[in-house]
């Protein structure tokens, strides 16, 4: 094929997969009575029926395997104006939640207030994918605000959407 060229580094493939838009989300529950969360990239409606969504975890994070524990999730779509939010959750801060205001359910999921979305979910199933584990999220409960903008990460930086 003209112009189709072999896959030769992660950095490669990095600089393609920005190509396509993507929101932005917290997942993130109460873990010993405080806030633990990360932000991802890869989350994707799934299924009607049952309730299903997913994300990406990649199999180096420190922080999925401590909230894999917890037998809620709390996944927030973050607005437009949660980029300092998003920073924080996608870095290595001690207190990735300062200066973040949150809610935290019941059932441990831990929600940022300001969100567009925010989904209450139990892990449905793992599935092994390469360097990533695909996580389906079963959804117990959600809250959700059309009107609330959302953060989009495309080209390794964060935009606005804006009406065409």
């Amino acid at each position: 094929m003209t112009g189709i060229v072999p896959v030769a580094t992660g950095d490669q493939l990095r600089q393609a997969f920005g190509c396509f838009p993507s929101g932005v989300a917290a997942v993130s529950a109460l873990i010993d009575d405080r806030p633990v969360g990360l932000a991802v990239s890869s989350f994707t409606s799934v299924s009607l029926s049952p309730p299903l969504v997913s994300v990406c975890m990649q199999h180096t994070s420190t922080t999925w395997p401590i909230l894999r524990q917890s037998p809620r999730l709390g996944l927030s779509v973050l607005s437009e104006d949660h980029r300092d939010t998003c920073m924080r959750l996608a870095g290595k801060a001690t207190d990735r939640f300062a200066g973040t205001d949150w809610t935290a359910a019941a059932e441990g999921g831990v929600f940022v207030h300001g969100a567009t979305l925010w989904l209450d979910c139990s892990i449905h199933a793992e599935v092994p994918a390469g360097d990533h584990d695909i996580v389906l999220l079963l959804i117990h409960g959600m809250r959700a605000d059309p009107r609330t903008a959302p953060l989009v990460f495309h080209g390794s930086q964060f935009h606005r959407l804006t009406a065409a």
